[in-house]
């Protein structure tokens, strides 16, 4: 049993944390956060190389 346990400890943990937050409807918030996270860090990324985005725009709206 203690080495299934110690094989397998990841996959027991997340899905203990999944079926806690499905039934607790926490994944709306987790998922916003995320959200937030991701979007500040593209609006980062976009702030700090803007002629290399600008450029990298502009090819792909050609292509189009």
């Amino acid at each position: 049993m203690e080495e299934f346990w110690n094989r397998n400890k990841g996959i027991i943990l997340g899905v203990t944390i999944a079926v806690i937050l499905l039934i607790t409807g926490l994944q709306q918030l987790i998922i916003g956060l995320v959200l937030i996270i991701a979007c500040g860090f593209i609006g980062n990324y976009i702030y700090k190389n803007k002629d290399d985005v600008k450029s990298k725009t502009k090819n792909f709206i050609d292509k189009l």
